[in-house]
């Protein structure tokens, strides 16, 4: 009887959580053939790097502006009006195609303006993920989404390819199309996302004032502050390191193996899935911060795994075993910050919540390649002392730099994580609402 219960109060979650994750797989095999088709078009990496850019930066920036509209309307409106716009992005981009009328400017406007609908759209869809789900299940139903991710993230390539191969980018697009309707109708039809109580009164405040009122919020919340400031400063380090020089790390030290990098990229996504249906179908810590911090250390511990080893099984398993916690952390992070933020303001914390922890990321992206190549493999390249000590420890061959350079992010990440989490030991309580 409980089984049931839970299920029926789960239920429109369920529908708009599955539709919209079919519209999600369609979404990223088109964005998977558009690199494609702009690759073998243009045949440069900043045609590719432009497009990735106008997907990413709009969204960065209305953020907050979204973030206040999302609290303040009708958060189904918001998603659909979103999911319609994207459709006709694709419709556009279809019949552009079949026209032959499609140049590499058009991509890039039109995924300038999804991005910008997509700032508006990822709030609506928290807040309203929130509305739909019983406080209990918060963390159940981050397990579902994040598991939902990994899947798409491992089939859209695959499938993708394979679309892409046999009906060219016109064939992907008209899927694409189709898995909007799925996710468009049942939205449209099946499902009432419920007003919050405060809603109506969070109306009366000045709109300039109610985009700032997420920072306000979290000024006031020191709890939430410091650990959104924590991954700030970790997603920086993490983009230095196995987030985002993972790929360069495995090339390196393999002599370039195309296979062993896409065995160890393999194994990320599956302990995606794996942390994440773990995380949806086991019970909370009791202590979730203390939690959070010492499975962030151990995160950094991977890139001393990494760094240290050579052996691509050793790899393999320590990509898998890595992005199994990061999974359950972010599962459990995203459960924390629903649970303590109150509803009427969650679209405006989460939307300066993640402006802040990924304002930092484009740095470290373009940090680790410099510190990798101007300064790590340099420095292994000497005859001092030193670096005949370091040798011994991380090869002299090719991979040595890029190698210091992850147990060196491995060392700090771990410290700055280990220290948080044995200073939440001592004290750890939830913000006041």
């Amino acid at each position: 009887m409980q089984k049931n219960l839970s299920f029926r109060s789960l239920r429109p979650f369920l529908i708009l959580w599955s539709t919209q994750a079919i519209s999600a797989l369609g979404t990223a095999m088109t964005n998977y053939a558009l690199v494609v088709w702009i690759y073998q078009a243009h045949g440069t990496a900043s045609s590719v790097a432009t497009l990735t850019l106008c997907s990413f930066l709009p969204t960065i920036l209305f953020r907050f502006l979204a973030g206040a509209i999302a609290d303040r309307m009708d958060k189904k409106c918001i998603m659909l009006v979103c999911d319609l716009a994207a459709a006709c992005g694709s419709a556009i981009t279809l019949g552009l195609l079949v026209l032959s009328r499609l140049a590499i400017w058009h991509l890039y406007v039109i995924q300038f303006l999804l991005s910008f609908m997509n700032a508006f759209q990822v709030p609506a869809a928290y807040v309203a993920t929130s509305l739909l789900v019983p406080r209990e299940a918060y963390a159940k139903t981050e397990g579902l989404q994040s598991a939902s991710n990994a899947i798409i993230s491992i089939l859209a390539p695959v499938l993708g390819s394979m679309v892409f191969a046999f009906g060219g980018l016109e064939l992907v697009l008209t899927l694409d199309l189709f898995s909007f309707g799925i996710a468009f109708f049942p939205l449209l039809l099946l499902i009432r996302i419920p007003k919050s109580e405060s809603e109506i009164q969070e109306k009366k405040e000045p709109f300039l004032q109610a985009c700032l009122s997420g920072i306000r919020y979290l000024g006031k919340q020191p709890v939430l502050l410091r650990l959104i400031l924590f991954f700030t400063l970790i997603n920086f380090l993490a983009k230095i390191g196995e987030n985002g020089m993972v790929s360069v790390l495995v090339l390196a030290k393999s002599g370039g193996n195309q296979s062993v990098l896409g065995m160890v990229q393999s194994c990320m996504a599956v302990g995606l899935l794996f942390g994440s249906l773990l995380a949806a179908w086991s019970k909370p810590p009791k202590r979730p911060l203390s939690f959070i911090y010492f499975t962030c250390g151990l995160l950094f511990l991977g890139n001393l795994t990494l760094s240290l080893s050579n052996p691509p099984l050793v790899w393999c398993l320590s990509a898998f075993l890595a992005y199994s916690l990061a999974a359950w952390m972010n599962i459990l992070l995203g459960a924390f910050m629903r649970t303590h933020v109150p509803l009427s303001l969650q679209g405006r914390v989460f939307s300066a919540r993640d402006t802040l922890q990924n304002i930092f990321i484009p740095l470290g992206i373009f940090l680790g390649g410099i510190l990798a190549d101007g300064i790590f493999d340099p420095i292994m390249t000497g005859t001092s002392g030193l670096v005949r000590a370091l040798s011994r420890v991380f090869g002299g061959s090719e991979g040595a730099g890029i190698s210091l350079q992850f147990f060196l992010v491995g060392l700090l990440g771990s410290g700055i994580s280990f220290f948080f989490w044995f200073r939440s030991r001592k004290k750890e309580f939830p913000p006041e609402d």
